[in-house]
């Protein structure tokens, strides 16, 4: 194991070079760390013991590393370490491994080696979209793909390559999958992560007659755009199969942003985790090397403060954005590395990937009350790009809520006039991230047995959400998310009118998979996705919709009627956004518009019920603004408002 070619300078992990691999892992407290590689061992590798053979190389930096001659792709290894005295010594997973084996299957499994660019990418020509025209969904990988509910099955990245002809003609510029490292348990969320190089095994394909019919559909989407077809050796490894997910989403002009979990691992450890990884005496888990004592959902609290520990989740923010292509990063819970004193760690995180991928969105999670603190220029702030909002998303929930009482119910508008400007703080109006619904809010809650929250058609008409009541309300919500300043998200089902709480065990709560199968018969469901794919258009064929440009300069309360206007600084292209949640059709409504002269209507919602409706309450297409005092504007123009409609003018 002793390689004069082995130093401070070997990659953590493991790493192919010519003739071998090199190892290398940081285990400070450690007697000896052996790397355990021995092929002839039984399933549970229990025949294997340490001898000098195995010994790898102390660097004095705390890391251990050496080179063993004739390692090769899909190798298996696991490292032994022996602990300081009253410790443990037994086998540990590498926690830079890029793959786990699944034999034996999970936690049991040894790790796999992988080089680090075996993929053959097809994306040269990709360039993500600009952050301010993002416009995001997001996924569960293990539901989204819900498949037949009489047998339903876990879906697999390659189930998500399935739907990216779907997720194209949708519209969105980026998807965001929930946690895809790897976790304990065959179901789950992704954020009580164990092995944090290593893809879901539950999400990759083994076997081969089912990678086939995967490899014609993947195939099918690369010929499409002009590529030769991968061999079937190309998807064999797991993180090929994500690569390859991400490959075509960048194909067919998405980009693609990880959840990545830095504020805490697990639970569910085992012995073979990452928790007491250099096995120190059991007692005390500021002792566990990666983790201080502090929990966190179950699991622990990384230990910031020490120099190793934010090095291994910087690399892995790198790997992701490096290896995988990845676009982007939505950081898990920053409110609580915050207050666990990983201030330091932020900052060197979201200044580090910005060195290193600029164009890289950084997306922090934080619901302290200073909700601009992590988009706030070092050193100030954090130094992230963009954060989580709720304010306009309670409002437009609330504005939901409040008219399913009925035509006489007070609906506070203002509340929404004031939500839609971005929040105080922040630097732009795009660093905001908005969304209706979201895998938190809308997920069943099985010890209260209710969803946590209620999706959108449900809140706009508990007793019947697809009646016209609860669609019509939808689109009304849904247009203002879209209309308003901010990266707006879509959760998966929210464009089909999904009204189904969701959660990720199918095998206790397979009612909750989306209903795709009801598209196509479904008359509101096909509508609304109409509605929300031309809607999207809307968004990305005005610039006005992603500037930062804002105003509301009109609300009226009593007829439930507001006015936004968004435009381009320094350049106009405006755009008017009229939503109404009046139950009867306003005509002759005075609207005030900044303007003179002709504005196009050239969105109308009352078109999508049913779609096409040949009889659309609207203006035939143009209004005109004249002189009229006493607006918030110079002038204004009388319009036909549909009932709970929106309609939008550009110039």
């Amino acid at each position: 194991m002793s390689d004069p070619t082995v130093g401070r300078h070997t990659p953590m992990g493991a790493t192919l070079v010519p003739g071998g691999a090199t190892f290398r892992t940081w285990a400070p407290n450690a007697r000896a760390v052996h790397l355990a590689t021995d092929h002839r061992a039984t399933e549970d590798w229990s025949r294997w013991t340490p001898c000098t053979k195995t010994l790898l190389t102390p660097l004095g930096d705390g890391t251990w590393a050496g080179f063993m001659p004739g390692m090769g792709e899909g190798d298996p290894y696991l490292f032994w370490i022996q602990g300081p005295e009253g410790g443990s010594e037994g086998f540990k997973r590498d926690p830079y491994a890029r793959e786990l084996g699944t034999h034996p299957p999970f936690p049991d499994c040894p790790c796999l080696i992988r080089p680090a660019h075996d993929y053959p990418w097809h994306d040269a020509q990709w360039r993500p979209p600009a952050f301010h025209e993002l416009i995001l969904y997001q996924l569960h990988v293990g539901v989204f793909w819900g498949a037949n509910p009489e047998a339903p099955h876990y879906g697999k990245f390659l189930d998500v390559v399935a739907r990216i002809p779907y997720l194209r003609a949708l519209g969105v510029t980026a998807i965001q999958l929930l946690p895809i490292q790897e976790y304990d348990d065959d179901f789950g969320l992704g954020y009580a992560g164990l092995d944090y190089f290593s893809p879901e095994m539950v999400y990759q394909v083994e076997d081969q007659a089912e990678l086939a019919q995967h490899l014609a559909v993947v195939n099918g989407l690369l010929t499409e755009h002009g590529h030769a077809p991968l061999a079937l050796a190309d998807l064999v490894s797991g993180p090929n199969q994500l690569k390859c997910l991400i490959d075509l989403c960048h194909l067919n002009g998405m980009a693609v942003i990880l959840d990545l979990v830095f504020n805490h691992a697990g639970g569910g450890f085992g012995d073979r985790s990452l928790y007491y990884y250099d096995r120190q005496p059991w007692g005390d888990d500021n002792r566990s090397l990666y983790f201080t004592d502090k929990g966190w959902a179950g699991g622990k609290v990384f230990a910031y403060w020490q120099d190793p520990v934010r090095q291994f989740l910087i690399d892995n923010a790198l790997f992701f954005l490096g290896e995988y292509r990845a676009d982007g990063i939505r950081y898990y819970e920053v409110t609580v590395i915050h207050e666990h004193g990983g201030d330091r760690f932020c900052r060197d995180l979201a200044a580090t990937v910005r060195h290193v991928k600029p164009e890289a969105i950084q997306i922090a999670e934080y619901w302290k009350w200073d909700r601009a603190f992590p988009v706030t220029p070092l050193p100030d702030g954090l130094g992230f790009d963009a954060a989580l909002g709720d304010g306009l998303r309670d409002a437009l929930r609330g504005m939901l809520a409040e008219a399913s009482r009925g035509a006489d119910a007070h609906v506070h508008l203002d509340r929404v006039a004031e939500a839609l400007p971005p929040p105080p703080g922040f630097p732009a109006a795009w660093t905001v991230v908005q969304c209706l619904e979201n895998h938190d809010v809308v997920r069943w809650d099985y010890d209260a047995h209710a969803p946590r929250a209620p999706r959108v058609p449900a809140v706009a008409d508990p007793s019947h959400p697809h009646s016209w009541y609860g669609r019509s309300r939808a689109r009304v919500a849904t247009a203002l998310l879209l209309c308003a300043p901010g990266i707006p998200m879509l959760f998966m089902g929210q464009e089909i009118l999904e009204a189904r709480p969701w959660h990720d065990d199918i095998r206790f709560w397979s009612q909750f998979l989306i209903g795709w199968g009801e598209v196509e018969h479904v008359r509101a469901r096909h509508d609304f996705l109409r509605f929300v794919q031309d809607l999207v258009a809307l968004r990305r064929h005005h610039p006005a919709l992603a500037a930062k440009g804002v105003r509301v300069p009109q609300v009226h309360e009593r007829d439930r009627v507001l006015v936004l206007h968004r435009w381009v600084e320094g350049e106009g292209r405006d755009v008017v956004v009229v939503p109404s949640l009046n139950e009867q059709a306003l005509e002759h409504y005075p609207v005030t518009l900044p303007w003179p002269g002709e504005w196009r209507e050239v969105f109308n919602s009352d078109v999508y019920d049913p779609f096409p409706n040949i009889a659309p309450v609207g203006n035939f297409g143009a209004v005109h603004a004249d002189p009229a005092p006493g607006f918030a504007y110079p002038f204004a123009a009388r319009m036909r408002l549909p009932a709970n409609g929106v309609l939008v003018l550009a110039r």
